[in-house]
């Protein structure tokens, strides 16, 4: 039998320990050392954020949005039910209910029509959540949270290299978060960054990033006492977890070209099963640049599914489904409210599988994940 192929395996540059060793070798541990301001400064240029701030997690960035945006008890966040619960459970820390809305069956991306649909005299807040790495229709978005007067906020987590129309995702709402979880294109194991994009919210996101303090204010000697002045909580990530980041981020282009080469691949080599019926294939609008962060195919149902991802594995073919739509889920019944029919996300949810895919999966992987997909596919067809 041929090698097992994982669904991913965590890109390392080779640079990562070195800058460790210099870290230590520096002893700044803690947030806020020289590889803490590199990875900032990189991810300012690189998505033309005016601040960026890394975290322990996207979560925490998620969650220093959720206070930005000023969530309080009885507010809502308008958001997709197809997505990870931390955008959710962000809403929910600051007392706040998650309204749950269909997706688009063409991108998964959150529409935009069921959004205005939605908003109401509660609503304070919308998340958009670019699925892997496909930007949702931002235009259509920013025009609603200008008309209600809400904080657009991107959960941009896949999305680090993506585009729309030439503006970086997670840059063109009034904050974004990135996640570098391990499963991502670049990763510290867990890591994320706020991108804060509204400047008139960048003193006070510092304030919250350092624990509710006036840290920033004192060490750039505007105030004379460092003390606590808001809310805040502990959001930072360590010089040691910027070491390692920066070594992926000096890397990210190349991590990034490779697995764009290898998802259009796929979609050659899936071209045939779509256009016979038998497979969805992901959309990607026009002004769209996708970063080959999820390659995935739709299949006639659930229980095909479920067939296939054990044909696959028999090969030693690693293939998972993904979100489980949060309206269904303990949680978003307890602390969440669905806004209208979110027909789209069930069936999405329940019939997408997605492939292997990761930078140094090599062409030969490759070719046999689209030859193994392909016979399952066909097979399954004919019952």
């Amino acid at each position: 039998m041929s090698d097992p192929i994982p669904f991913n395996r965590p890109f390392v540059s080779g640079s990562e320990l070195t800058y460790l060793e210099q870290a230590i070798a520096a002893r700044e541990l803690a947030g806020g050392g020289q590889f803490t301001q590199r990875c900032q400064e990189w991810l300012r240029q690189a998505t033309g954020s005016p601040l960026a701030l890394i975290s322990h997690s996207a979560t925490g960035a998620l969650e220093a949005a959720m206070m930005l945006a000023g969530l309080e008890p009885g507010d809502e966040a308008v958001m997709p039910s197809f997505g990870y619960p931390t955008m959710a459970t962000a809403a929910v820390r600051q007392g706040a209910t998650p309204v749950f809305v269909d997706i688009d069956p063409a991108t998964l991306n959150v529409d935009p029509e069921q959004v205005a649909a939605a908003v109401g005299e509660r609503t304070k807040a919308i998340v958009a959540v670019h699925y892997g790495g496909v930007a949702c229709d931002m235009e259509r978005l920013e025009a609603i949270a200008e008309q209600h007067d809400l904080t657009l906020i991107e959960d941009a987590a896949h999305c680090l290299l993506a585009e729309q129309d030439g503006r970086a995702l997670g840059s063109i709402g009034d904050l974004g978060a990135i996640s570098f979880h391990e499963t991502k294109n670049v990763t510290s194991g867990e890591g994320g960054v706020l991108l804060v994009n509204d400047r008139e919210l960048m003193e006070r996101a510092q304030v919250i990033w350092d624990k509710g303090t006036n840290r920033s204010q004192f060490l750039r000697g505007e105030v004379d006492r460092y003390t606590w002045v808001d809310v805040g909580s502990s959001f930072g990530a360590s010089n040691l977890t910027a070491a390692f980041l920066l070594a992926q981020l000096e890397a990210a282009a190349e991590v990034t070209a490779r697995r764009r080469a290898i998802w259009d691949r796929y979609h050659a080599g899936f071209e045939e099963l779509e256009r016979e019926g038998l497979v969805q294939r992901p959309a990607t609008p026009p002004g769209s640049l996708h970063n080959g962060h999820v390659y995935y195919l739709v299949l006639p149902s659930v229980e095909v599914r479920a067939v296939f991802i054990e044909r696959l594995r028999a090969q030693g073919i690693a293939t998972v489904f993904h979100f489980v739509p949060l309206h269904d889920s303990p949680g978003g019944q307890r602390f969440g409210r669905v806004a209208a029919s979110l027909d789209h996300t069930e069936e999405m949810a329940g019939r997408l599988v997605r492939l292997p895919l990761f930078a140094d999966l090599d062409e030969e992987s490759v070719e046999r994940v689209i030859a193994a997909t392909r016979t399952a596919v066909t097979e399954l067809a004919k019952g």
